[in-house]
């Protein structure tokens, strides 16, 4: 069922290899170990109290050169990275100067298209408004109440016949009839 941690036989038996711990060393750090293994006690004394000499230990050692070497050549990269984008910069900004003056201009176009739209937009809406179809029907009315008495005045002047009159007047009365009666109804729909 349920055995301790501490005291698993099993876990020991991973953990030691006969009366030796097993190591568990990264295999990064097995060269330097290596290294270090090769060296008399004197040396390994010196390297912990003269500071010159552990950094020259330190440099001579291939993972350390080659962690220089990398973090060298990914400064240079960067370096090189930054010096062309920096180069790429007025060209940057003339785009976004030029982006500027196209959504500018594009916009005052847009603008100035909508406002003539809506003006467009209104007209119609005053030409087609109750109002204005009413006022421009009166006009109607008018116009042909005008016609009608003309054409009277010339009967009376005899300067047309009669049966030209009754068919020219008859015409323009049932026209102005017909636009008075739509007049009414358009009053009163409008009303109630």
């Amino acid at each position: 069922m349920f055995r301790p941690f501490w005291g698993d036989e099993e876990q020991q038996h991973m953990q030691t290899n006969g009366d030796r711990p097993v190591s568990r060393i990264p295999p990064e750090a097995a060269g330097i170990v290596h290294v270090l293994k090769d060296k008399s006690a004197s040396e390994l004394h010196r390297l912990l109290s003269d500071k010159n000499a552990y950094q020259q230990f330190l440099l001579s050692l291939d993972t350390v050169q080659n962690q220089i070497r990398l973090r060298d050549e990914l400064r240079n990269e960067t370096m090189q990275l930054a010096r062309h984008n920096l180069e790429k910069e007025p060209h940057i900004k003339e785009l976004r100067n030029q982006c500027q003056i196209i959504r500018v201009t594009e916009l005052a176009a847009a603008r100035e298209k909508l406002s003539e739209l809506e003006k467009q937009k209104q007209e119609i809406l005053n030409f087609y408004s109750p109002g204005s179809l009413l006022h421009r029907l009166q006009e109607a009315m008018r116009k042909t109440e005008e016609e009608s008495e003309a054409l009277h005045q010339q009967l009376l002047n005899r300067e047309i016949d009669l049966t030209t009159f009754m068919h020219k007047y008859k015409t323009l009365r049932k026209l102005y009839h017909k636009w008075a009666l739509t007049r009414l109804a358009a009053n009163m729909s409008i009303i109630g």
